[in-house]
């Protein structure tokens, strides 16, 4: 059902409400106080004393961790668990006592006539929800857009042409975003926004968490992505690609395999959206409207106890048994893999060709048992892979071959999980050959089978303290590769290499396999699905511990729609409250930044309009102002710019340079009069100019600036970080100061900064005896913080006669040491109109000493 809040949520670009299916019906809450069930139609919290719930957490994914099929009696629906789903599994990392809901499709179709009894069902008996998606829809959302389009794009793999992938097709973004939504309405009939964490799983609902985000604020919500995430050059590509990241970044806690998958997420925000990311304490964080996004590094596990148990299953004995007497004197390489373009299975079997080619001595000893799982996907790329792998598998049974042995074993059945674990404790080596795979955990569970179980050894007539062997050849490309240190890691591409490798595993004493075992099981046995559940869990509320102590709204249309969380005192200003105080004040100072305050931050023209003349001649003309442009700027720019102005004053290059008004002279800085850093500064600067295409040097009076906006992002921000530690360096005993702003890397004179030439004006108007009764400031940089901080403690001096009213003022949504906000520059010059408005200009005279402009300076 559809919410009613959201009802114009959508506004795509092929213009128009989707037209979205509804739900048969609307399920019922989890009773939250026994006896009062709460509004079964609403999407807002659930009545009731929250401390009563258990906790919670929402498992959302595309699948439910269920079996279902219909019996052929009855003809009814019957489900079992899915043991060996890790959505299933993640719940050992959990406490007894949680609570834990999933949400979901099922694999099969249900008719609409069953659904309210299956849903039913499934909720009492599974704890389950699904999300019974119209046949068309989950086609074009599934099979279509996930795994033709974004399944091979996050897998590298571009649509250069029709035989080469399917082309973006709106159609099914469409499509992509109905089912998105669906999910979204089923997650809020269950859920507690106010204390139920939600957990959302990989590619298939990545603009979910914005559906979420725009019915509640407040939820907590992590993500998990399982599969690759793509460079910025590939990911760019995708027409919707703002949408994604703007979905996903609507997450408290957002999840990678390796630090290759997050590395990239961050550039492409950082290249698309402009955001910037640091290491907080340890954590990546991204800043996103005043939330902190945290992203997490760790590859899942498998569940130690699911595969020993099979292991202990007297089918797998007797299977292990069976598969030695097949292969009796001989070396087994074990591959378990989708049959999918991915998979490397092709690349695999070229190797080990030229592997039986180069050492004739391995030809009937060796044997590649490659089992194939079902394909995933569909299409003509899954059966050209399939057709390839077969072809090669016979041309090596062929040539390699003999009438009892073949060198290849093609498994292309299903598999039950006793007889892969069978294989997997026999095989000598495993080989996960992918070109690109999210994670696959068949190293891990090989490393598992190959330790074993006091069961297993029995039936195998092992002793229980023998020592155990494995070795794993595994590409550089796929998610658990960084994990498993003791693997002889391959490029699949090289066919030569993945050769040498296989040759390496089979000839290596046992001593060694022994040692990259024992290193690889720790690892496995230690970082198993439940530490990978619980280790995301405690990050992700760890994350969302400020929820409660900001206060949030959300702005912004479709899926561009985001959550501004900003400090409890912290609020938009207000023209009208703001006028009201300046008209009945006497004695007001104005404090105003130039870029990106008056003027826009990335405007080509940087001269102020007419506009902005005009109503800083107005306000500067009423006799009641003292009022100042205080910027980063050259005296020289600020002055002729701003010549207009008789009244302004102007505070040039962070207040190194002062004057009254246009007839004053201007006053430097007593503090700044050794400038000879400047001839150590500039060399330095100009090695990085040459080095960093797109940056340039801004020579000032009393400083130097390197920008980089016209560099590479990721590589401009990576040389203003070295620059300031080079300058550091070659500074230290220097009076300066190297600071790293927005875009750029400033070095100006020790004790020079918007806050002292803020200060300087206001101790001068309390000593002339016109101590402030109002004081503005406006600035949107890093710079104007120090401009806040100085006039909130000054004005809290206790020379002054009354505490005057103060308005502290950052541009943009952000968190600040200003009390108040306004969004942008328009915002800004709106305001000024209105304190324009309220002013009473009378003529004012003018100082009679002229003191000539050039002899001053």
């Amino acid at each position: 059902m559809a919410s009613r809040s959201c009802s114009n949520f959508f506004d795509l670009a092929s213009g128009g409400l989707l037209d979205i299916p509804h739900t048969p019906r609307v399920l019922p809450r989890v009773m939250t106080v026994p006896g009062i069930i709460s509004d079964v139609d609403g999407y807002g919290s659930t009545d009731g004393d929250s401390d009563v719930c258990r906790e919670r957490k929402i498992i959302v994914a595309n699948m439910l961790p269920l079996h279902a099929k219909r019996d052929a009696e009855t003809g009814k629906w019957c489900f079992s668990l899915d043991e060996d789903s890790p959505y299933l599994q993640l719940k050992d990392g959990f406490s007894p006592e949680t609570e834990v809901l999933y949400v979901g499709s099922l694999k099969v179709e249900i008719d609409a006539t069953e659904q309210d009894e299956v849903a039913q069902k499934l909720l009492d008996d599974f704890k389950c929800v699904p999300t019974f998606l119209p046949h068309e829809l989950q086609k074009n959302f599934y099979l279509l857009f996930c795994k033709q389009t974004l399944w091979p794009l996050f897998h590298y793999m571009l649509p250069m042409c029709p035989d080469h992938g399917d082309r973006f097709n709106r159609s099914l973004w469409q499509a992509y975003v109905s089912a998105n939504k669906i999910f979204a309405d089923k997650v809020m009939e269950i859920i507690n926004p106010e204390d139920d964490c939600v957990w959302v799983h990989d590619y298939h609902l990545m603009v979910l968490p914005t559906f979420l985000r725009k019915r509640s604020p407040r939820v907590r919500l992590g993500f998990f992505l399982h599969s690759p995430f793509p460079s910025s050059e590939i990911y760019r590509t995708l027409p919707v690609r703002d949408e994604i990241l703007r979905g996903l970044l609507n997450c408290d806690l957002i999840g990678f395999h390796t630090f290759d998958y997050a590395r990239h997420f961050l550039s492409c925000c950082s290249r698309m959206l402009g955001l910037d990311y640091e290491s907080k304490r340890g954590h990546i964080g991204l800043d996103y409207y005043g939330r902190t996004v945290y992203i997490k590094i760790l590859p899942v596990g498998v569940h130690m106890g699911r595969l020993e148990s099979v292991l202990n299953l007297a089918s797998t004995s007797a299977k292990i048994k069976e598969i030695q007497e097949q292969f009796k004197g001989k070396k087994v390489i074990l591959g378990v893999d989708d049959m999918d373009i991915f998979k490397g299975i092709s690349l695999k079997l070229l190797a080990l060709e030229q592997l039986l080619e180069h050492h004739t001595e391995l030809q009937g000893k060796i044997v590649l048992v490659q089992i194939v799982n079902p394909a995933r996907g569909s299409g003509k790329d899954v059966q050209e892979a399939k057709r390839e792998t077969y072809l090669i598998a016979q041309r090596i049974n062929e040539v390699f071959g003999s009438p009892n042995y073949e060198p290849v074993i093609l498994i292309d059945r299903h598999v039950p999980r006793f007889e892969k674990s069978a294989y997997y404790a026999v095989a000598e080596c495993c080989i996960v050959n992918a070109v690109r795979d999210g994670m696959n955990l068949v190293p891990y569970k090989y490393i598992v089978c190959r330790q074993g179980t006091p069961d297993m050894d029995k039936a195998m007539g092992r002793k229980s303290d023998s020592p155990r062997t494995s070795v794993l050849v595994v590409s550089e490309f796929i998610g658990c590769s960084p994990s498993l240190s003791g693997a002889i890691r391959v490029n699949p591409w090289d066919i030569d290499a993945v050769a040498d490798a296989l040759e390496s595993a089979i000839t290596m004493r046992d001593s060694e396999k022994q040692l990259r075992h024992e290193k690889h099981y720790r690892y496995v046995s230690s970082h198993d699905v439940a530490y990978w559940a619980r280790s995301f869990m405690q990050d992700l509320e760890r994350a969302c511990k400020d929820h409660y102590t900001k206060r949030c709204w959300g702005i912004g249309l479709g899926l561009r729609f985001r959550v501004v969380s900003l400090s409890p005192g912290f609020r938009k200003l207000s023209i009208e409250h703001i006028v009201s105080t300046y008209r009945r004040t006497n004695r007001r100072a104005i404090f105003l930044d130039y870029d990106g305050t008056v003027v826009p931050q990335n405007s080509i023209i940087k001269t102020p309009s007419p506009e902005v003349i005009s109503v800083l001649n107005v306000l500067c003309n009423d006799p009641k102002n003292t009022v100042f442009i205080v910027s980063g700027r050259g005296w020289d720019s600020l002055s002729e710019w701003f010549a207009p102005c008789e009244m302004l004053g102007i505070a040039a290059e962070h207040g190194y340079f002062l004057r009254w008004n246009r007839s004053s002279k201007w006053e430097t800085s007593p503090v700044a009069a050794d400038l000879d850093w400047k001839n150590i500064v500039e060399p330095v600067m100009r090695l990085y100019t040459e080095a960093t295409d797109g940056s340039n040097i801004e020579i000032k009076e009393s400083a130097l600036v390197w920008h980089h906006q016209d560099a590479d992002p990721d590589f401009g921000s990576c040389q203003s970080k070295e620059l300031v530690d080079h300058l550091e360096n070659v500074l230290a005993n220097e009076p300066a100061v190297v600071n790293r702003g927005n875009l750029i890397v400033e070095v100006k004179p020790q004790g020079v900064s918007k806050g002292l030439a803020a200060e300087k004006v206001l101790s001068r108007m309390v000593h002339s005896g016109n101590a402030p009764d109002f004081v503005m400031c406006i600035g949107d940089d890093r710079s104007d913080e120090d401009m806040f901080e100085s006039i909130l403690s000054t004005v809290s001096s206790p020379s002054l006669p009354a505490a005057p009213e103060i308005f502290a003022c950052t541009v943009g949504q952000k968190p600040s040491k200003a009390k108040y906000y306004l969004e942008d520059n328009t915002e800004v010059v709106k305001l000024l109109h209105g304190l324009a408005t309220a002013s009473s200009p009378k003529p004012r005279s003018l100082p009679h000493i002229q003191v000539s402009f050039e002899s001053t300076v």
